[in-house]
This record gives structure tokens, sequence and C-alpha cells, in this order.
């Protein structure tokens, strides 16, 4: 997905030739195999109307950490988000703009009710 999310549209053949430059093994059907299953997961699309299949992102990155974030809460907090964040802050893991655009987004959830 990091491939896809930085340069998009991709063929598998890009794809494999970034992700196994050096290797040995052609590793054809390892990507063939991992692109299905985004696919079937609805996190990429297929555009086959041109002569070479291109793969795009279809959830965005941060669409993506959302999701995988609220998992991560209800499996470890029942849901809650506020411990993740408390913990952030108080390890110094976000930077100032990103405690300013938390801010942002605290101020405009207060306003909205």
């Amino acid at each position: 997905m990091e491939l896809l999310w930085e340069t998009n549209p991709l063929t598998a053949r890009q794809i494999r030739e970034q992700l196994y430059d050096d290797s040995e093994k052609s590793q054809h059907g390892t990507v063939q195999r991992l692109l299905q299953s985004l696919e079937e997961k609805q996190m990429v699309s297929r555009d086959r109307s041109l002569g070479v299949q291109l793969f795009s992102p279809v959830v965005s990155r941060e669409a993506y950490g959302g999701r995988q974030l609220e998992s991560l809460a209800e499996e470890l907090t029942g849901g809650s988000i506020a411990p993740l964040l408390t913990h952030l802050l108080e390890t110094d893991k976000l930077d100032r703009a990103e405690i300013k655009r938390l801010r942002l987004l605290l101020e405009e959830a207060k306003e909205r009710g």
C-alpha cells in the first residue's frame, strides 16, 4: 500500500520490481496474490481498460490509519481513543504541528456539540 500511496497508478510489474528488485526468484505470483487480496478487501482498484492493468489505492493512508486505530482501541481499551492519545502525548510522540492539529479538531468537535 505504501508504494501505491506514494505513486499511483502502478502495474503489478512495477510493484514487483520495487518490492523484490534484488530477488533471484520472480515473485510474480506473490505480488499477484497480494494485489488480489487487497482488491478483495476493497483497498485497491484495478483498471483493466488499457493493455496493462493499473492498480490504485481506494483507501487513503489516513482512512486506513483511522480504521486501524479504531480497531486497536477496541481491542486494547474497549473502544476508547483517549488512553492512546494520552500515551502519545505523555511520551512526546506527537510534534507541535500534530498537537496543534489535534487542538483544532477538538475545538471543532466542541463547537459541533
